[in-house]
């Protein structure tokens, strides 16, 4: 098990990552979420001790903290990956694997895109270019949390208040889209 922060604050998932007794790396460039075409948070891939993806990217909690805003239970999806680790117990062929998540589209690529460069230039100290990047890729992705919540904290907004419950509202009416496996 290992643990993919998307963060730049390592104080803050330092703090959030207490007690865990695996390992938290962190990914400020969002590499793994352009690699696995992740669109939410939390999000899990299993992937076997042969580096191959035997279940694709799932909306999957750890724990019930948001089951009042989600209404997802952990327990079952726990319970999935506790049967994979013990049993080897998978719930999609290697084929259903292959093309179970469609890769992101042209706006959704573009949208990477123009948040890696709003990062870049927020890095660099030029806030305009960077809030007027972060714009367009909220504007080009309206539902990708990697994109839209990660933006929050960048522009100095609260990833957890008005500006996040906001999202998630905006989220929900929209039917909770999600870019990967649902209902798994």
């Amino acid at each position: 098990m290992i643990a993919v922060a998307i963060d730049e604050d390592v104080d803050k998932v330092r703090a959030a990552a207490d007690g865990i007794t695996y390992p938290v790396l962190m990914d400020a460039d969002h590499v793994v979420t352009e690699l696995y075409a992740i669109s939410n948070v939390p999000t899990v891939v299993m992937i076997d001790e042969h580096d191959k993806i035997v279940h694709p990217n799932w909306s999957a909690f750890a724990s019930d903290t948001f089951r009042e805003i989600t209404g997802v239970d952990s327990t079952a999806q726990l319970d999935r990956i506790r049967r994979w680790v013990r049993d080897g117990e998978l719930h999609m062929s290697p084929e259903e694997v292959k093309v179970a998540v469609d890769d992101l589209s042209p706006d959704e690529e573009r949208a990477r895109l123009h948040f890696r460069i709003a990062t870049n230039l927020r890095r660099s100290g030029d806030t305009t270019g960077a809030d007027r990047n972060f714009a367009l890729a909220n504007e080009l992705a309206p539902h990708d949390w990697t994109i839209r919540r990660a933006s929050l904290p960048l522009q100095g907004k609260d990833p957890f208040g008005d500006n996040y419950f906001a999202l998630a509202k905006e989220f929900n009416a929209a039917g909770r889209p999600y870019h990967g496996v649902t209902g798994h």
